[in-house]
């Protein structure tokens, strides 16, 4: 049996994964003292608190849901599952779910809230376009994002997004059926909506400070699948095919793999929009990376 390879440690992405988490524990720090403080406050952030802790329980389920992913056994998909299991045992991580999509948008994901609760999806459209060594590069892509537990730093991370994202929904509505204005008199209105406010501030921080660790989760996770195939330029390749095939898919489709472009290999809707916010860094440069890789690696054989 051959020995799992060693990726390395990247301690650039462990001190951003690190530093993320901190800075994430501050603003939220602040951000429940700040509520508890409000009269009002405190019913619907303990919601809040509640409807999140299930949405990471069953992180995975959900999002495989939301992504219409249906988990497929070694017999209906077999080349997938040895391919995974080849990579896995490379990577010296267990096994995660297999799941497709039935999407056209062609595109892969990993999540989970641990490695021994992970699942990596592909969708049809990305294998209708990739062949074999360039499917590989992009599970390996995967792979690498669970082997190094940025998935599960991005599904904490993202836990306490959702929660702000939350008790913004639960403030707009509490505002257009009067809750905001029924103790004008007390105060209790004027203290309601600095809350609403702060939590949308709350909410972009965390959107800006989760996009930055994503950014560079990218560039770890392809050098990662680089050091598993040892054949950086397949996976260059599969991402030149990918974004090359987001135009003129269907818009129902883009839409809902929107909502997990942080998730994505790719981001489903291009990566133009808010440098500030955006999930992935230029693919011309993650490419020229990997050009780095190639060379590197022909250099040292």
């Amino acid at each position: 049996m051959n020995r799992p390879r060693d990726l390395g440690r990247d301690t650039q992405l462990v001190t951003r994964m690190v530093i993320t988490v901190i800075l994430l524990g501050i603003v939220y720090g602040f951000f429940l003292w700040f509520l508890l403080s409000v009269a009002g406050a405190a019913f619907m952030l303990v919601f809040a608190i509640m409807l999140v802790l299930f949405q990471f329980m069953m992180s995975d389920r959900l999002v495989l849901t939301s992504m219409r992913a249906k988990v497929v056994s070694p017999d209906e998909a077999p080349e997938l599952h040895q391919t995974v299991e080849r990579l896995c045992a490379a990577a010296g991580i267990p096994k995660p779910k297999i799941a497709i999509s039935e999407m056209q948008v062609p595109n892969a994901f990993a999540t989970g809230r641990s490695q021994k609760h992970a699942a990596v999806a592909v969708t049809t459209g990305l294998l209708s376009i990739l062949n074999k060594d360039q499917l590989e590069g992009v599970l390996a892509h995967e792979i690498s994002h669970i082997a190094t537990r940025d998935v599960q730093v991005m599904t904490y991370a993202s836990f306490l997004s959702v929660v702000a994202s939350t008790l913004m929904s639960l403030f707009f509505w509490s505002s257009m059926f009067g809750g905001m204005g029924r103790s004008r008199e007390n105060g209790a209105h004027s203290y309601m909506m600095i809350a609403y406010l702060v939590t949308i501030m709350v909410w972009v921080l965390s959107q800006v400070l989760i996009a930055a660790l994503s950014r560079y989760r990218e560039y770890s996770a392809d050098r990662g699948a680089s050091q598993l195939t040892g054949r950086p330029m397949d996976l260059a390749a599969a991402l030149h095919k990918i974004s090359g095939s987001l135009t003129g898919l269907p818009k129902q489709d883009l839409r809902r793999a929107e909502t997990l472009n942080a998730f994505f290999i790719m981001p489903a809707v291009g990566d133009g929009f808010a440098r500030l916010f955006s999930t992935h860094p230029p693919m011309g440069r993650r490419i020229e990376k990997l050009q780095i890789l190639d060379n590197e690696l022909r250099g040292s054989r």
